[in-house]
């Protein structure tokens, strides 16, 4: 049995209407998690409903073979998976915000940048030689600007309406994110057979529905 990580979130309708083309003939009806249930069955395939966050960590224990989650996340956790392909949807930056009023001054010897994404953030501002203080927020993080908590947030953009609507805008764009289909290592060469006729029908999907 193959088990796949999908994502619950911003990416889950688009990866659902993927595995739908696949599936949807076989299973016989639509292919959707029923009501709260967290787990689909289908022949020789087990899907899981997980948080798009915490997909790559399913795939890298070996809880899910393959998982489909955004590259923003695999970038951030770090974790040892092999990256199989881009699937082109949920397309999105993650980008460094700041107050309209306000310019972002790399000449400050440390800026207070609040973010869920840590790791992304150190590193960037790494590269760019300047100190951060990263203040780690789960969630209405473009408040965090507004109220003084921080000079800069690093967030997920997709349209930017989130931020003009809250009065910022973006300063600077940080990487190009969406999303990937995802395998565990050990799987991907005990399993190899399974994994690649699923990638090709995912791939031939996706390449459909790019033209």
């Amino acid at each position: 049995m193959l088990t796949i990580a999908l994502p619950k979130g911003r990416i889950a309708e688009e990866t659902l209407e993927i595995f739908s083309e696949i599936f949807s003939e076989s299973l016989g009806k639509e292919f959707s998690f029923e009501s709260r249930k967290l787990i689909l069955d289908i022949g020789d395939f087990r899907f899981l409903n997980v948080r798009n966050q915490d997909v790559p960590t399913y795939v890298e224990h070996g809880a899910a073979d393959i998982g489909v989650v955004g590259l923003d996340v695999i970038t951030e956790k770090e974790l040892d998976i092999i990256n199989l392909m881009d699937m082109n949807l949920g397309k999105c930056k993650v980008a460094i915000g700041i107050k309209n009023e306000d310019t972002l001054d790399w000449s400050k010897p440390d800026i207070k940048v609040a973010t869920k994404m840590v790791n992304i953030t150190k590193n960037y501002f790494a590269q760019k030689a300047v100190g951060v203080e990263v203040i780690k927020l789960y969630g209405s993080i473009e408040l965090a600007p507004l109220v003084g908590l921080a000079d800069a947030i690093v967030d997920i953009v997709e349209t930017g309406s989130t931020m003009r609507e809250n009065g910022l805008k973006v300063a600077e764009d940080i990487m190009d994110s969406s999303a990937h289909l995802i395998a565990n290592k050990n799987s991907y060469y005990a399993k190899k057979a399974e994994i690649l006729d699923l990638y090709e029908k995912i791939n031939s999907v996706v390449q459909n529905r790019v033209k």
